[in-house]
């Protein structure tokens, strides 16, 4: 299988299978003398750990992160890491039912037609427990990028949405839902737990800013900035699409609405507003860089969808086993990793082309 890496000079090929017997990363790039440990890199993977309460997987891995190169007595090389994190509760047995058909939402199909084999226990790569790899790549990536503070949250579940006005930074640490409204995180308790009890799944919307981003990162063409993060958010298992700033909610504004008038600052330029989301023709303006990413409800649910086996014979599916019954919960720090690797990987070019 190919293009398994990602990024240009800050560069990740993750490797495994959700049901193998390890999955991890190689980060290739990093600047040396950086400071990094298997302490550096647990917390973010514990942030996305399965099996944490009842709004997630119940599949439990402790996830607990080895690193195999590219670090001499606590610090980065220059060479490459190498990491590695342990698969120790598979259960391949629930997934004997799925071997033979495909589940309808699910990459099963597009696999087998691609390979003409696939690996049905827990969907192989196609599995969102690949992520941890990306999880652990992104730990590093901030240590290139420690003038950037990233911040990534669940603004939305099921068509349910917070309201901007109750938001606060520091409820997002005190709920399962990675939520800044604690009247959301209340409503969102029923909202999942009654999914999950039905057999079916939810989707939802993780908005990411990061701030502290300088001017002058990303490129007006080909590397642009934006362009780089959808394809980094893209790459999310279960994301069917990206807005930057107003996205979407740009094409119904006129010109003097979509605008970010610009004043004079002691520092630059300040901006009055920040509707193109902290990038312009690709380049970073130093306003926070603001993405929103929706995942869609989890394709392996207990109620019976119809599909087709292998050899074409109509059937009904049902996936039983552990799964998310919204997976963009867990998809937060998978989206705060995707954004840390292309940032790093944008300062890094940004200063190969015009240095410091």
């Amino acid at each position: 299988m190919s293009w398994n890496t990602f990024g240009r000079v800050f560069r990740m090929t993750t490797w495994g299978e959700s049901h193998g017997p390890a999955l991890g990363v190689v980060v290739d790039g990093c600047p040396p003398g950086l400071a990094l440990d298997e302490a550096a890199i647990q917390p973010f993977l514990d942030a996305r750990r399965p099996g944490q309460n009842k709004f997630t997987t119940q599949r439990n891995e402790p996830d607990q992160v080895r690193v195999l190169s590219g670090v001499f007595e606590g610090r980065t090389t220059g060479t490459p890491i190498s990491l590695m994190i342990e698969n120790t509760d598979q259960r391949s047995k629930d997934y004997s039912e799925i071997a033979q058909a495909y589940r309808p939402g699910h990459a099963d199909y597009a696999y087998d037609a691609k390979y003409g084999l696939r690996d049905y226990r827990g969907g192989g790569r196609s599995s969102a427990r690949e992520t941890a790899a990306r999880v652990a790549a992104g730990a590093v990536a901030r240590l290139v990028i420690p003038e950037v503070t990233i911040l990534a949250y669940v603004a939305e579940i099921g068509g349910d949405a917070i309201n901007p006005g109750n938001f606060d930074a520091a409820e997002i640490s005190n709920n399962p839902f990675w939520c800044p409204d604690a009247a959301a995180a209340a409503r969102w308790e029923a909202l999942v737990d009654d999914a999950r009890k039905s057999g079916s799944s939810l989707g939802a919307v993780v908005e990411c800013v990061a701030t502290g981003v300088p001017a002058g990162w990303g490129a007006p063409i080909y590397a642009k900035l934006d362009a780089d993060l959808a394809s980094a958010m893209m790459g999310i298992n279960a994301v069917k699409g990206v807005e930057i700033g107003d996205g979407f909610g740009a094409a119904r504004l006129t010109g003097e609405q979509n605008a970010d008038p610009m004043r004079a600052g002691d520092n630059g330029p300040s901006f009055e507003a920040n509707h193109a989301g902290g990038i312009a023709g690709g380049i970073s303006t130093g306003q926070p860089v603001v993405c929103r990413v929706p995942f869609k409800p989890t394709s392996s649910i207990l109620t019976p969808v119809l599909s087709i086996t292998r050899d074409g014979a109509e059937t009904e599916v049902r996936t039983k086993g552990r799964h998310d019954p919204c997976v963009g919960i867990r998809g937060t720090p998978v989206v705060e990793a995707m954004m840390a690797l292309v940032l790093a990987d944008h300062k890094l070019l940004h200063r190969a082309q015009v240095g410091n």
